[in-house]
């Protein structure tokens, strides 16, 4: 299913911050790594859909997602235009993370043990992330925020993702973690029904699609049923 679009303002239904040009993603995982993870479009099929092709696509998404400020994604959207082989670079580390991210959480959701060399990748990030973040006193209150650099850091944009999923992994939640059940979907997210019965990323569309799939395949079964027997006394199961 394609999740990039840009829908009207004040309509909220995929989550996060409205950007200047509106709400450009679908943020259904309930946790910034989650979102990240389901960057990834269309990911069990023969042609998953990138959804972070340019570094300019992952500063809308780090905005719509609350990782990053406007202002933030300002600068390092100038600094990226003045670098660009520098911002590709950033770029492909982000999709390792996000690789790595997807394949802790998958294993998670489905109960399997995660793999070793998926957790290192992970492990590999934590240290230049965590080294930036910084406490600050904001009236009166201690807040966590991130370091500044000069000139900008290209790595700014994926440091709270590497917080987040630090954070989920060892957080009360992570038996929360879900991956959506809808054919050719995969998208993760945390199940925060009463429940813990949610299978679906969205019902609006992998819900509602499995149903008509199924609803289709049931009508379609019965209809060569029907055709290939004589009438006779209906059975006894529908």
């Amino acid at each position: 299913m394609s999740k990039r679009y840009s829908v009207p303002a004040g309509r909220v239904r995929f989550g996060g911050m409205q950007t200047p040009s509106g709400y450009l993603f679908e943020l259904t995982g309930g946790h910034l790594c989650l979102d990240l993870a389901n960057t990834l479009d269309q990911r069990p099929t023969e042609h998953p859909r990138e959804l972070l092709p340019q570094y300019e696509d992952l500063l809308s998404w780090s905005v719509q997602a609350g990782a990053l400020t406007g202002a933030e994604a300002a600068v390092l959207r100038g600094h990226a235009s003045r670098h660009r082989g520098a911002a590709s670079t950033a770029l492909g580390r982000v999709v390792t993370l996000r690789e790595a991210i997807f394949r802790v959480f998958s294993a998670v959701a489905g109960r399997r043990d995660v793999p070793g060399d998926a957790l290192a990748v992970l492990n590999r990030f934590i240290p230049g992330a965590f080294a930036k973040r910084r406490l600050e006193c904001r009236r009166s209150r201690f807040v966590w925020t991130w370091g500044s650099a000069e000139p900008p850091d290209l790595d700014r944009a994926h440091w709270p993702m590497v917080w987040s999923a630090a954070e989920l992994l060892t957080s009360s939640h992570l038996d929360r973690v879900r991956q959506c059940a809808g054919a050719g979907c995969a998208w993760l997210f945390i199940d925060a029904s009463k429940n813990r019965t949610r299978r679906w990323c969205d019902m609006s569309i992998c819900g509602n699609r499995t149903k008509a799939r199924r609803h289709h395949a049931k009508v379609k079964n019965q209809k060569a049923g029907s055709e290939g027997t004589e009438p006779g006394p209906r059975s006894g199961h529908a």
